[in-house]
C-alpha cells in the first residue's frame, strides 16, 4: 500500500477532496448494492461532482465520538493493542482503492473497524453475523493494506458490545476489485451514471442531475418490453393497495373512537393529531402584497407515461 497523506492534521473539506480520488471502504458496499443507506450513483455523484458531499447526522457524529471508546471496549476484551494510522491509503497494485482506517492492530498484519449501532439494528449482528456491507467494506481494506485479516467491533448502544474477526477471503476480494475497477473506470472516469436502481436516493440524484428540460422530442426504442412490465405493476400496485386500505377501514371501524387497539402480537394506534397551515388562497386574496414577498418557486420534471 501507498501513503497518499497524512490525515493527522488534514481539514475536514481536504480530507473530503483526497476521497474524490477514488473509492473508499465506505463506498464499497454502496457500489456492490448492499448498502441500506446509499446507492452506487450516489457514489458516483460524489465522486465526478466539484461540490463535496459533506454527509453528515447526529448518528454519524455520535459513531465518530465513540470510535475512541470502541478501540479502547476492544482492547480491554482481546487484550489487543490498536493504534491510530493517520493516513489515507493507496493500493499500490488498484490506485483507484483508497482506505482511510480507523485502527491497525499492533503485532498482527490486521486493521480494526468500530462501529456503532442501534438497538434496533442489533438484530444484524445477532449470532455472529456482521451486516455484508460491513464485511465488504473489511475486504476492501484487507486489498488496500493487504492485510490477513481485520476486526469489527460494534458498540450497541445501551446493550451491549460485540467483535468479529473477518478472514481474508481471496475470491470475495478479486471479485470486489473487479466491481470496483469497473465502476470507477466505466462510470467515473467517462462520466457515464451507473444503472437504477429503483431506490428514492437515485430518483433525488437523477432529478439533480437532469435538472432541466430542452424543447425536444426523441424517438423511445428499447422500453416497450419493459414499460408493459410497468404498466403491470401499476395494476398490482393498485390492486395490492385496495386490500391494504380495505383492512385498514376495517380495523378503523373495529376500534370505533378507540385510540389503541393490541394483543400479544400487534399494536394498533388511531389517535387524533392537530396540524397548522396557511391558506395560501385566503392570504392570496387579502394580503397579495405579503404573499409575493414570501412565496417560494419551485421547479422539477413531471415523469408521465400513456400508451399510444
Amino acid at each position: 500500500m501507498i501513503k497518499v497523506v497524512s490525515t493527522l492534521n488534514l481539514g475536514r473539506e481536504e480530507w473530503l477532496q483526497y476521497r474524490k480520488q477514488g473509492i473508499g471502504g465506505s463506498d464499497a458496499g454502496a457500489i456492490c448494492g448492499l448498502n441500506p443507506y446509499r446507492t452506487a450513483i450516489q457514489v458516483y455523484q460524489d465522486k465526478v461532482s466539484d461540490v463535496c458531499e459533506d454527509i453528515d447526522n447526529e448518528a454519524m457524529r455520535q459513531g465518530r465520538e465513540f470510535e475512541d471508546y470502541v478501540a479502547r471496549r476492544f482492547m480491554e476484551a482481546t487484550g489487543k493493542k490498536v493504534r491510530r494510522a493517520n493516513a489515507m491509503f493507496r493500493s499500490k497494485d488498484h490506485p483507484f482503492m483508497l482506505a482511510d482506517v480507523d485502527r491497525m492492530i499492533v503485532g498482527e498484519n490486521a486493521g480494526l473497524e468500530c462501529k456503532t449501532a442501534s438497538p434496533y439494528m442489533a438484530e444484524k449482528w445477532k449470532d455472529g453475523k456482521v451486516p455484508l456491507s460491513y464485511q465488504i467494506q473489511c475486504h476492501h481494506y484487507m486489498a488496500v493494506c493487504g492485510a490477513d485479516a481485520w476486526y469489527i467491533a460494534v458498540l450497541i448502544y445501551g446493550r451491549e458490545f460485540k467483535y468479529y474477526r473477518v478472514e481474508r477471503d481471496e475470491e470475495l476480494i478479486a471479485d470486489l476489485i473487479r466491481v470496483e475497477q469497473d465502476f470507477w473506470e466505466n462510470n467515473v472516469q467517462k462520466r457515464i451514471m451507473p444503472a437504477p436502481d429503483g431506490s428514492k436516493v437515485a430518483d433525488s440524484v437523477i432529478a439533480e442531475y437532469y435538472k432541466d428540460s430542452v424543447a425536444e422530442s426523441i424517438r423511445l426504442t428499447g422500453f416497450d418490453e419493459k414499460l408493459r412490465r410497468r404498466q403491470e405493476l401499476v395494476e398490482v400496485i393498485g390492486r395490492m393497495e385496495t386490500e391494504k386500505n380495505q383492512i385498514e377501514q376495517e380495523v378503523k371501524m373495529y376500534m370505533g373512537t378507540a385510540e389503541v387497539a393490541e394483543n400479544e402480537q400487534y399494536r394498533v394506534s388511531w389517535k387524533s393529531v392537530s396540524s397548522t397551515r396557511i391558506d395560501e388562497k385566503r392570504l392570496k386574496a387579502e394580503l397579495p402584497q405579503v404573499y409575493e414577498q414570501y412565496k417560494r418557486m419551485s421547479s422539477s420534471r413531471r415523469f408521465s407515461i400513456k400508451a399510444a
